[in-house]
């Protein structure tokens, strides 16, 4: 058996058990997707650091791991810990909650606010309107065999429709929670559908997260379609625990005057993947990247991006920032597209990071290929240590070398934690960031 049969043969085998047991539930048009998506992750396999876009990342430790699916279940005191931190401390809007990528309607509080919140399984089954057009469309078939695996395996996740010309007052909180109470590493599958309908406005978070100490693959896919003239903020916070890998993909099509801003906070997990593309779709949109991670121990976190104009005058800023300490690994790999029509695009793109150790390292691509030739398009990437002027200055005020360090690691953060239009995720992540850099050095 090759090397990548033999990764592969245990994604294989439950497959085959899944669709046997889909083959009657599933809608006609998804069973095709699933095979179609099968098939190319078992001829691909899983990608090696030969591969281009994962030279500074392998996932051996993944494609070596046994993994079963992970089950509902029960939680027990970690996991419900975990849960509780989690969740947005006052929160009044919609709150899904989802177990191992299934959703738990007793955790769950869905309110109907002109927005239409349902589990994918709901949707699946009750064949909802708009899932053929937009599931696994807006993703497409690109190089990223997770996202096929995650096709493969859809069961259940998060679907979120917006009317046309409606203002969610809340914001939209999913909230994914992996476990592991019985001990053997467990994946799961989770999908996410955001429709923003033309004009409509929304905020939708995604919080992400586990017990420490329990070894999971968290493998999720979101898909998101801001309508002509709609305005979606969408957030996501990863907080896994330290021995779980996350490995996610942000797919997001852009209409005419489409305004979409994407907040992405990285924490947790011992290997951490995040692709993040954006397609505008027609002219005038409007979208901006932040992004932050933060790394210690052993740590490994890379996010590729990837903003395609494809269409005249639109706009992009994009923005993010490392922080690295200890071992840990970064790497930033970004990529602004400009297509030959897509004249008077402005896109401007950033990645900065912060080593606070001698052993910390991080690889950082930035990247513009410009097609047309009336555009305004810049990107730069800078990485550094501490400035010491500003540690002497601080210290010289009076303040211990210690204090000096977590402030100015707290201000280099912060720029981008403000960024955040959810009050209470804001004031949860600065909490979390002053608690966290207590404990760096």
């Amino acid at each position: 058996m090759s090397p990548v049969a033999e990764e592969t043969e245990v994604f294989r085998t439950r497959f085959d058990r899944l669709a046997a047991t889909r083959a009657e539930a599933d809608p006609g048009w998804l069973r095709p997707i699933r095979t179609a998506a099968m098939a190319r992750f078992s001829e691909r396999g899983f990608p090696s650091t030969r591969d281009e876009a994962w030279r500074y990342t392998s996932v051996s430790p993944i494609a070596r791991t046994p993994f079963r699916p992970g089950e509902k279940g029960s939680l027990g005191g970690p996991a419900e810990r975990a849960l509780a931190e989690l969740r947005i401390a006052g929160h009044r809007g919609t709150e899904a909650v989802f177990v191992n990528g299934r959703h738990v309607p007793e955790l769950s509080t869905v309110l109907s606010d002109g927005a239409r919140v349902l589990s994918l399984r709901e949707a699946l089954d009750g064949d909802e309107e708009g899932l053929p057009r937009h599931l696994t469309r807006v993703s497409g078939h690109d190089q990223n065999v997770f996202a096929d695996l995650n096709a493969a395996f859809i069961e259940d996740g998060a679907c979120v429709f917006v009317a046309p010309e409606h203002r969610v007052a809340e914001p939209i909180h999913l909230l994914f929670l992996s476990t592991n109470p019985e001990g053997s590493p467990t994946v799961s599958h989770p999908r996410v559908l955001v429709v923003a309908g033309r004009g409509s406005e929304a905020k939708v978070v995604e919080s992400y997260g586990g017990p420490d100490g329990q070894v999971y693959l968290t493998n999720t896919v979101t898909e998101v379609v801001v309508g002509d003239g709609a305005a979606l903020d969408h957030t996501k916070v990863q907080r896994e625990g330290l021995q779980a890998f996350h490995v996610a993909t942000l797919a997001t099509t852009l209409g005419r005057n489409a305004r979409f801003s994407s907040h992405a906070i990285s924490l947790g997990g011992s290997l951490v993947r995040d692709d993040v593309n954006v397609v505008f779709d027609d002219e005038g949109a409007e979208c901006a990247l932040n992004g932050l991670f933060m790394a210690t121990g052993t740590q490994h976190m890379d996010t590729h991006t990837r903003v395609d104009h494809a269409r005249p005058h639109g706009t992009s800023r994009e923005l993010y920032k490392g922080i690295l300490d200890g071992k840990a690994r970064g790497v930033f790999d970004g990529k602004v597209l400009v297509r030959k029509d897509a004249q008077k695009t402005d896109a401007h793109q950033a990645n900065k990071n912060l080593l606070l150790s001698k052993e910390a390292l991080v690889n950082s691509t930035p990247a513009l290929e410009i097609l047309a030739n009336d555009v305004k398009c810049k990107h730069g990437s800078t990485t550094g240590q501490l400035d010491p002027a500003a540690l002497f200055y601080l210290r010289s005020r009076g303040i211990g070398e210690a204090a000096a360090r977590n402030l100015l690691t707290y201000a280099f953060a912060s720029d981008l934690v403000q960024r955040i239009r959810v009050d209470a995720i804001r004031a949860s992540l600065e909490r979390h960031l002053q608690s966290r850099l207590g404990g760096l050095r």
